[in-house]
Order: C-alpha cells, then sequence, then structure tokens
C-alpha cells in the first residue's frame, strides 16, 4: 500500500487541475455546464483516482485506478484540443498544458507498469 501524499506522479496532478480551473474560467459563461465543467471534473478525476487507488489493499486494484487515472488524462487532452479547435484556448496554452500532462502520463505509465 501506498501513500498517497508521498507519490510524486499525485501531486503533480493535483496541481495541474488549478491550470484547467484557471484556463476553463476564460471559457464562454455557455460552456459553464458543457466542456469547462467536463475538463474540470476530468482534471479533478485524475489525483482523486491516484488516491483512491492507494487505498486499495490489492495491487490489482491500485494498478486498475492508475489506469483509470490515466484514462482521465486523455478525456482532459482530448478535451483541451477540442477547447482549441473551438478558440477557447490559445495554442501557446494548449501546450504549456499538454506539456505539463504528458509528464504526468508518462510518470504514471512508467509506475503502473512497476505495480504487478
Amino acid at each position: 500500500m501506498h501513500r498517497f501524499k508521498d507519490l510524486e506522479i499525485w501531486r503533480l496532478s493535483r496541481r495541474f487541475c488549478p491550470d484547467v480551473y484557471n484556463i476553463t474560467a476564460s471559457f464562454p459563461e455557455t460552456e459553464k455546464f458543457g466542456i469547462s465543467n467536463q475538463l474540470r471534473r476530468a482534471s479533478v478525476s485524475i489525483p482523486s483516482n491516484i488516491a483512491e487507488g492507494c487505498s486499495r489493499k490489492s495491487k490489482k486494484d491500485f494498478s486498475r485506478f492508475l489506469e483509470i487515472a490515466i484514462g482521465s488524462m486523455y478525456e482532459v487532452e482530448t478535451q483541451l484540443l477540442i477547447s482549441n479547435d473551438l478558440k477557447f484556448i490559445h495554442k501557446n496554452e494548449l501546450n504549456y498544458l499538454l506539456d505539463k500532462l504528458d509528464s504526468i502520463i508518462k510518470m504514471t505509465s512508467k509506475f503502473k507498469s512497476t505495480i504487478k
């Protein structure tokens, strides 16, 4: 069993959430319950699933929650790309967020491969 607060992947994904909240604050008001809300929820689910996985007694269960977190990461990536397509975020903001997210994805995938 791991202590989630000690995991770098949890700390990085937790720090990623305010980035998503800050960027979506500038989205059109019409997106308040649309992509803005979806992006926020997906970003919050990343550290949440890592933390919940840490509470599981088996490595298989923990690995499954890491898999869910990775799925949320790809969900966020897709939604950021769509937000850029819709001109809600600028290319430089998109690249900044995608670089951070890519780093978290790689670290989590590598960590997950050690949990067998």
